[in-house]
């Protein structure tokens, strides 16, 4: 009996195909981005452009240099730090009270709140700083009965006038982003909440506004940086803040132009601060609503540098 001797076909070796033809090595060439290149060099070219602009400007550079730590520039540092942080502070308590107000179904509360937010987003926040600067015009005495009585006068510092303009302003706008994320919440969270029993005012500061803070922490961040420089209208009420005690000098030293850029190297440096704080803190309230957050810069600037590193490396 013959044996039948079944002939497979040899494995095909390594790096070849089916017929044993072998693999070609793919070879990636990069794309060429030439309008990026000739891009970049247009807009290094304008930025040279304009620093050797001012460089040639009738500007004593060496009194920037020297003023920039001038205890008074950073006594009006200080203030318009404080007077931002409070005002924003009025503002946000504010903001939150009135988006409730308006949220509300008691028709009184409502309409309350949508004056306030009318009235104060209508009118331009230097108006309102002179109209609480001269309050005294109205009211001579501020008497709250046993509790508080002086003059206008002696109350309102300054100081008080700066918040009460600033926070009021700022206390209708939050209003409306505070709103806006509330509204971002999914009724059912709030049907479920009072299905366990919890009250309005609970449901309010424990599922609510926790899960709104997503969509309420972006524009404050925005709000806050733009309290940075709208500070410094206070200088029209005698608020000795950042652009106030940089112009004071910049008057009797003959200087004004050098003590504008003073105050705007410290007005740059406060919002860079406060914009990586307001980064990492939207990279935190969005850790429940996304996978995989975005990069942070340190890790943009890592990656960039790989991708210039290989790009390099193919050419």
């Amino acid at each position: 009996m013959t044996d039948r001797i079944s002939k497979e076909p040899a494995a095909a070796p390594a790096g070849s195909g089916a017929s044993g033809t072998p693999y070609e090595a793919i070879k990636a060439i990069p794309v060429r981005h030439y309008g990026r290149w000739v891009s970049a060099v247009v807009v290094v070219a304008l930025l040279g452009w304009l620093v050797y602009a001012f460089s040639q400007g009738d500007i004593i550079w060496d009194t920037v240099w020297d003023k920039v730590f001038d205890p008074s520039v950073l006594g009006g540092l200080w203030n318009t730090v404080v007077i931002s942080v409070a005002a924003m502070a009025l503002g946000l308590v504010l903001g939150v009270v009135f988006a409730v107000m308006r949220l509300s179904k008691n028709p009184v509360t409502g309409a309350v709140a949508w004056l306030y937010i009318w009235f104060f987003r209508g009118t331009p926040v230097y108006v309102q700083l002179l109209v609480w600067f001269n309050l005294s015009l109205i009211f001579q005495y501020i008497d709250l009965g046993p509790i508080y009585k002086n003059e206008t006068v002696d109350v309102m510092t300054p100081f008080m006038v700066a918040l009460l303009g600033l926070g009021l302003n700022e206390g209708a706008y939050m209003a409306e982003i505070v709103r806006a994320g509330i509204q971002s919440v999914d009724e059912g969270q709030t049907e479920a909440a009072h299905a366990l029993g919890m009250s309005r005012t609970k449901t309010m500061g424990r599922i609510v506004l926790p899960q709104a803070m997503r969509v309420i922490v972006p524009p404050t961040g925005n709000e806050f940086i733009n309290m940075l420089k709208t500070s410094s209208l206070v200088s029209a009420v005698q608020y000795t803040e950042l652009l106030r005690a940089s112009s004071n000098i910049g008057n009797t030293a003959g200087a004004v132009m050098e003590m504008l850029f003073v105050a705007s190297i410290w007005y740059l440096a406060l919002t860079s601060v406060f914009s990586v704080g307001q980064y990492y803190l939207e990279r935190r309230f969005a850790r429940g609503s996304i996978r995989n957050l975005p990069p942070t810069p340190w890790q943009r600037i890592r990656a960039n540098l790989t991708t210039f590193k290989r790009s390099a490396v193919s050419g």
